[in-house]
């Protein structure tokens, strides 16, 4: 059998309607592990759907319980040679809300619906599907080798991604020695574009900065006070502007990440963000000047307002509110300093004027990615080329947030992640779905990319 056997096998799954069922039946487990009553739908996908597919491909496998007793997580393995590489690989089965009744047409979220080139439902996009895509790739490699994948494979399923990964780390970190392999290799998060193969090497980081302003209990008449009684809306929102402008450009130096290196601007010189039709217009006149839209997206930091509160929006009062409050968000990118973030917005803030604005942090996560002298990045680049004929976009991180620092600081491994969904996915709202032609191609991507994995005699150094 061939390379060409192995990409044939996963596009007559697509094509026969096997993939789409078996996706179907992972849709159906209600796994929203933002809902404290789904605990048996989170144990049940591990040991009633994902233990049978693995043992289908010969692995071994075993439930792990978090520390937390919040979720668990299943780790199966499947070994066949001590010189051969081994890839870890990872996906998560909780999804968010099902949201029922607000999806277009009255669809299930619990079910899969195709309508079009689309196939709805909750956690088709993230991220059943993409583990699925996987999985239906090891299945292919491996009938069209006999049996055989040619390399070991370890693969962790989470059931905590959606409330924040609180207990990956840690099982990671007790597991070291379980989960050692020569390359991590996972799929989430959306491609470039929908018809653009995409790697990425990372995640920016992210940390979420609370200004608050209590000036006094209540409101005090704006006819009657105003003009003498400082209005805390009025300040924060000048304080806000000393940090962000404007045009979203940011405004203090500590905010603010490393020079972009050539190596980025090369990486991403080829890479155009634009949107689909179904997709918000880019703003005009908006961000660091002098990048470029993707340098912007993926190699900078951005400061977002994600919301703001003084008084009462739905029925004000004519009155001077005693309080202002707004949640910002830092997205970041590896060599940004962010230990002495706070002190240094609370101190630049007391230097503006502004000592009354109270400045903390929340939620926060860190930035990572592969090292660009990694020889696996080339490898996968060139994989995908020979089975697309496209030159994959290669993106230093991901825009968003996913837990790479894991898997690249505390299991010590290169990083690379081949999203099998789109911009326009709607994850995490209604109507998330994914594209019928985009699952075909991915699912030829991977069963290449496990093809060729197999094909190395020894890992890449």
């Amino acid at each position: 059998m061939t390379r060409a056997d192995a990409i044939a096998r996963a596009r007559d799954d697509f094509k026969s309607g096997a993939f789409l069922a078996e996706l179907d039946r992972r849709v159906a487990y209600q796994t929203e592990s933002q809902n404290p009553s789904r605990g048996p739908e989170l144990r049940a996908y591990l040991e009633q759907e994902m233990q049978p597919a693995f043992a289908a491909l010969d692995f071994t496998s075993r439930i792990v319980e978090s520390p937390s007793g919040k979720s668990p997580f299943l780790f199966a393995e499947h070994l066949e040679s001590g010189s051969a590489p081994t890839v870890l690989i990872y996906g998560h089965g909780d999804v968010v809300d099902g949201m029922e009744g607000e999806w277009r047409d009255g669809r299930d979220p619990w079910r899969t619906t195709v309508a079009g080139n689309r196939l709805y439902g909750r956690g088709t996009a993230d991220n059943k599907g993409q583990h699925s895509i996987n999985m239906a790739a090891l299945r292919a490699v491996r009938d069209a080798r006999g049996g055989k994948l040619g390399f070991n494979a370890k693969f962790i399923v989470e059931m905590g991604e959606e409330i924040g990964s609180p207990d990956l780390g840690k099982v990671c970190d007790l597991n070291r020695d379980a989960l050692k392999a020569d390359l991590f290799m996972a799929s989430d998060g959306p491609r470039l574009s929908a018809d653009r193969p995409t790697l990425f090497l990372g995640c920016r980081g992210g940390i979420r900065i609370h200004l608050d302003v209590n000036l006094r209990d209540g409101g005090h008449h704006s006819g009657n006070w105003g003009g003498v009684l400082a209005n805390p809306a009025t300040i924060l929102v000048n304080a806000i502007s000393t940090l962000v402008d404007g045009h979203g450009r940011l405004q203090l130096d500590a905010l603010k990440p490393p020079r972009l290196t050539n190596q980025i601007r090369s990486y991403l010189a080829d890479v155009q963000v634009v949107p689909t039709e179904d997709e918000p217009a880019l703003a005009e006149n908006w961000g660091e000047e002098g990048l470029s839209a993707a340098e912007r997206l993926y190699a900078w930091n951005t400061l977002e307002v994600l919301a703001m509160s003084s008084g009462n929006i739905e029925k004000p009062a004519n009155a001077i509110p005693g309080h202002a409050n707004a949640v910002l968000q830092l997205r970041f990118v590896v060599g940004t300093e962010v230990g002495g973030l706070i002190e240094a917005i609370r101190a630049h803030l007391v230097q503006k004027g502004f000592p009354m604005v109270e400045v903390r942090a929340a939620q926060s996560f860190a930035a990572s990615r592969t090292d660009f002298d990694s020889p696996w990045i080339k490898w996968a680049a060139d994989s995908v080329k020979e089975t697309t004929g496209k030159l994959p976009a290669v993106l230093p991180n991901f825009g968003g947030s996913l837990p790479n620092d894991v898997f690249s600081e505390i299991l010590g491994l290169p990083t690379i992640w081949v999203p099998h969904s789109y911009p326009g996915c709607s994850q995490h709202a209604p109507n998330e779905h994914i594209l019928l032609p985009l699952t075909e191609e991915a699912l030829t991507v991977m069963a290449g990319l496990f093809w060729d994995l197999g094909e190395l005699p020894k890992p890449l150094t």
